[in-house]
């Protein structure tokens, strides 16, 4: 497997627990992987190697709103695709707890998915 695919299948692999944690929580769902642009793709995959670069859940989200800006997402109440609104458009420290949770979570399903494609 090239580095390429492996960092694209971890970053998959946290994306599908983030929805699932998102679903847990009561937040607005992401669309499944097969669903996301390759803008949001890319995105998702750039945070991964971000993670196995030794990245913290506070850089990640540095990371994360500079892509979003980028796509010209904006702050808003509500976190909504089609307006590309998010209330996470805010500094780290500012996120509620269970935002800050799903960034740590991305970056260790990342790292568990990477060691276990080595194995």
């Amino acid at each position: 497997m090239t580095r390429t695919d492996k960092l694209a299948a971890c970053a998959r692999a946290a994306h599908d627990v983030a929805h699932t944690y998102n679903r847990a929580i009561g937040d607005t769902l992401s669309p499944p992987w097969e669903d996301l642009t390759s803008a949001d793709k890319a995105g998702r995959i750039r945070g991964a190697e971000h993670a196995i670069n030794g990245g913290t859940p506070e850089a990640s989200h540095q990371l994360w709103i500079e892509t979003r800006v980028a796509e010209g997402w904006v702050y808003g109440p509500e976190k909504n695709y089609t307006a590309k609104t998010s209330p996470c458009l805010v500094p780290y420290a500012e996120l509620p707890e269970h935002q800050r949770r799903k960034d740590a979570l991305f970056q260790s399903v990342v790292r568990a998915m990477w060691r276990a494609l080595d194995d």
